[in-house]
């Protein structure tokens, strides 16, 4: 009976030597191995022999990147506006036996020291550069805490602000005033908008007016043109006319005379006031303008012929009867 619980008690400290003797450090962590309380290593990842009773695990430290948030803060900018800020820390463990033995608190530690250059950093900036600033404001808490944090064995890879929350009156000011910023700019916008089409409207009316003005001008030009061809038509008529008479004589001047004449009379036909026309001719002036046409046509011909010659007429006043078409009066 003593035998078997000796042996019990064999096998049981046999299994707590191996469980205290053979570890196993998991990928992304490092143990801090201490000997009778001193740090004598640091354990990669893998399998690791220790003496029993004697070494043991002392911390497990993270070599991973971790994100640590930091709580929201009220801060007092430069001009006096309180802004609350939340911001958010990237760090990494590069030496494990100094983030294990160098602070106390890894983590507050590193909250604390962030949140009092965040306060240091936004404190000595008014608020419009607090909002306009992020990345400045990023890369200043970078610098400080980094250089801070590394006798720690860390390393801060990133500090971001997550937001900035100005007081809701500043809040509303803001708000106005951008809304009068841009109806301050579509008014100028409009203005310079209205200002190019009047500029437009005019230079299309300038061009307008220059080429309805060389419009007339060529017209004016073709006009003269015209009139200049018209007067040289009359004045080479004229002079065939005028030729004309100086060969012929008297035959050709009553040609033309009666030729005139003839239309005038005709002209008569065509008055609108009037269904029949009564008015004295003396006869024998247009008989004898017809007589001068007859003699002009025979010499053409080249002799006189007996049937040609028009019958004589008394000189009288004749009555001339034109029938009208019916008209307007």
């Amino acid at each position: 009976m003593l035998e078997g619980i000796f042996l019990i008690l064999m096998v049981v400290l046999i299994i707590a030597v191996l469980f205290s003797t053979v570890r196993v450090v998991k990928q992304g962590f490092v143990y801090t191995i201490e000997r009778l309380g001193k740090f004598t290593k640091a354990a990669e990842p893998g399998l690791h022999i220790l003496v029993p009773f004697v070494d043991r695990i002392g911390h497990k430290i993270n070599m991973m990147e971790q994100v640590l948030d930091i709580p929201g803060q009220e801060i007092i900018t430069a001009d006096n506006a309180m802004v609350g800020v939340d911001a958010v820390v990237f760090f990494q463990v590069l030496e494990a036996d100094k983030a294990a033995y160098e602070v106390s608190n890894l983590y507050g530690a590193i909250m604390a020291i962030t949140t009092t250059n965040l306060r240091t950093v936004m404190g000595s900036m008014d608020l419009d550069e607090t909002l306009s600033k992020r990345d400045e404001i990023n890369a200043r808490l970078l610098s400080v805490v980094d250089q801070a944090t590394s006798p720690w064995g860390l390393k801060i890879t990133r500090v971001e602000i997550k937001d900035i929350r100005p007081p809701l009156d500043i809040s509303e000011a803001m708000a106005r005033q951008m809304k009068a910023e841009r109806l301050k700019r579509a008014e100028i916008l409009e203005a310079e908008g209205d200002r190019a089409s009047r500029i437009l409207r005019a230079e299309g009316e300038k061009q307008s007016a220059i080429l309805s003005a060389e419009g007339d001008k060529e017209a004016a030009f073709r006009d003269a043109e015209a009139r200049e061809r018209l007067a040289e038509a009359e004045a080479k008529a004229t002079q065939m006319v005028s030729d004309a008479i100086a060969d012929s004589g008297n035959a050709a001047i009553n040609y033309f005379i009666a030729q005139e004449y003839t239309k005038a009379v005709g002209q008569f036909a065509t008055s609108p006031n009037a269904k029949t026309i009564l008015f004295p001719v003396e006869a024998t002036q247009l008989i004898g303008s017809l007589g001068g046409i007859g003699e002009l046509v025979k010499d053409a011909v080249g002799g006189d012929h007996p049937g040609n010659a028009p019958p004589p007429v008394n000189k009288g006043t004749a009555r001339t009867s034109v029938p009208r078409s019916r008209g307007n009066g």
